[in-house]
């Protein structure tokens, strides 16, 4: 069949958005050594942690030396005979009774099960691998301490209460103050009340640690070596595993993938705009101390892969025009290779798609695929670049805002529209190129025209399956605002009726997108099987097809199962779980 004519971008008859007026500042480079728009930020409670996590290393390579491990035990010793002066008859059954619950095996189950349970019905896996590990990690590295060092208890002194095992660290302070980061850091949002639970958690800890000294079971340095252990190294690991700013923890709903852009975040995105793009955002101090009024979350439902954003910027006439952004991070990076890797598992071959190696790279290939998909007269975005937020951690995609633009769900679809959106598909296929995420929620109607949104996911020259799968999608699209009969006889003046046969024989629950197969579920019509009625008959395209890299890759997915699993097994011996 012979190519279309193209047609202007944005549609047929319809104007391209105007430059936008550049910043009063203009353009500007950053120059070497002047920090980014948004450094990566390092609380000074994390540079204290590291700090304390030296001290542990030294207290444990000085006690490793006879000589040095006497005079650490005279001067714990000292401590401990003043401790003892006061005690008394109620005070050490009070003593007792706080050792007794806080030291028992069971509240450390306790908190340990409740964490594991409220994150997998949260579903926050990551946080849970994260804890899993550090716990792990924790339990294994005080063994080798007490092996290492092997430090008796307490001599000279009565020890009032039971204890068990090593002095040095303290297994039952570490294992507390693990337990206790692992609730703040996993279940706890951040801010006030993460502030609040750590005040709690810190008078928790120093009853506990009050309690051993008075009872003669620790010497205080083993207490110290086990807080440092059990605090600061845990909130470290869970700094650089799961960073707040990526991962955060909420009960508010919603898609974890969507970033919060107020604070510092939302003035570095100004910046950036300003000296990167030359885009003057509307309704922001100049001194960026204000809120960002001129960038504000947008259809954040209908994404999972990005941050989407509207962004109000100073026009030509000094007006105000709306463009659209993207915020990808590391987060959004690691759910594309998690996405791509199962694609490949349910796919095989027919995808042959590869993870991305930076958020930059994956901004990149956005931006490269709205040019060349405006370049080939389809009616996407106009783009406008993008903008380093935090180097290879954060970027911002900016492009053309399709005013008043309506999904295709909630449009009027008539013969203009149907026809408008089988002739973008033929582009597609002249252009050798491929959506590959057709559905309403990425299909606009705006004045009779089909506007096409989201080329994140979108390949240039495509296995002719996923061209076909395109046209399926967006066949589908069209018959639910009317029927498959009407759209097949319009499909008819655009595509060979074997194209549509060879669309239909390709589509398969697993090739329609999900919001598109539950508006077809909804909709009640068998409208994959009429239109394989009305196409010729044509054997169903397989779609499971094994290769050497499928079958490795599926094959190291279910070891890694299996690992996790003899991983958990291993982590509820060792912090004594079962």
């Amino acid at each position: 069949m012979s190519t279309l004519p193209t047609p202007r971008p944005g549609g047929e008859g319809s104007e391209v958005t105007p430059l936008i007026a550049a910043s009063l500042r203009g353009r500007r480079r950053r120059p070497s050594g002047e920090p980014p728009p948004l450094p990566r930020h390092i609380d000074h409670s994390i540079r204290w942690y590291l700090l304390l996590a030296g001290v542990a290393g030294v207290l444990w390579a000085g006690m490793s030396v006879p000589a040095v491990l006497g005079i650490i035990t005279r001067a714990d010793l000292v401590v401990l005979r003043v401790v003892a002066t006061v005690r008394a008859a109620w005070l050490t059954h009070l003593m007792l009774d706080v050792n007794a619950v806080l030291a028992s095996p069971w509240t450390t189950r306790l908190v340990a099960w409740g964490i594991i349970a409220v994150l997998v019905a949260f579903r926050r896996f990551r946080h849970l691998a994260a804890y899993l590990v550090i716990v792990l990690a924790t339990a294994l590295l005080i063994s080798a301490m007490t092996l290492e060092i092997g430090r008796m208890r307490p001599v000279g002194i009565g020890i009032l209460g039971p204890w068990q095992g090593y002095a040095q660290p303290s297994r039952p302070v570490a294992m507390l103050a693990l337990a206790l980061v692992g609730v703040l850091y996993t279940l706890v949002p951040s801010g006030r009340w993460r502030n609040r639970g750590k005040w709690a958690a810190a008078a928790i800890l120093a009853a506990f640690c009050a309690a051993r000294l008075y009872l003669a079971v620790d010497h205080p340095t083993d207490q110290v070596t086990a807080l440092i252990i059990g605090w600061p190294l845990a909130v470290v690991a869970f700094w650089l595993t799961v960073p707040n700013d990526a991962f955060p923890v909420s009960y508010r709903g919603g898609r974890k993938a969507h970033l919060d852009i107020g604070g510092r975040r939302g003035a570095a995105i100004v910046t950036a705009l300003d000296h990167q793009l030359g885009l003057a955002v509307t309704g922001v101090d100049n001194q960026l101390d204000l809120a960002v009024t001129g960038v504000e979350p947008f259809g954040l439902e209908a994404s999972a892969g990005s941050t989407p954003l509207r962004i109000q910027v100073r026009g030509p006439d000094g007006g105000k025009t709306a463009l659209f952004g993207k915020l990808y991070a590391l987060n959004h990076l690691r759910s594309d290779r998690w996405y791509k890797l199962a694609r490949t598992v349910i796919y095989g071959r027919l995808e042959d798609e590869k993870p991305f190696s930076t958020v930059r790279r994956l901004v990149e290939y956005e931006d490269h695929l709205l040019r060349l998909m405006r370049d080939a007269g389809l009616p996407t975005p106009r783009p406008y670049g993008f903008a380093e937020i935090t180097p290879e951690r954060e970027y911002l995609i900016v492009m053309e805002f399709f005013e008043g633009g309506q999904e295709m769900c909630n449009a009027q679809v008539d013969d203009r529209v149907i026809d408008d959106a089988l002739r973008v598909v033929r582009r597609m296929w002249d252009a050798g190129i491929a959506h590959r995420d057709i559905k309403p929620s990425n299909i606009l109607v705006r004045d009779g025209n089909v506007l096409l949104i989201d080329v994140a996911f979108a390949a240039v020259r495509p296995t002719p399956w996923r061209q076909a799968v395109d046209l399926a999608n967006m066949m589908l699209t069209l018959a639910l605002a009317s029927t498959p009969e009407h759209v097949y006889e319009r499909a008819l003046s655009v595509f060979a009726a074997d194209d549509v046969a060879e669309a239909f024989a390709a589509c398969r629950s697993i090739t329609i997108p999900s919001q598109l197969r539950s508006l077809i579920r909804a909709d009640g019509r068998d409208l994959t099987g009429r239109f394989r009625q009305l196409a010729p008959t044509r054997r169903p395209v397989p779609v499971q097809l094994w290769d050497i890299r499928r079958a490795a890759i599926t094959a190291g997915l279910i070891a890694a199962f299996a690992a996790a699993v003899a991983l958990f097994g291993i982590y509820l011996r060792v912090a004594g779980l079962l």
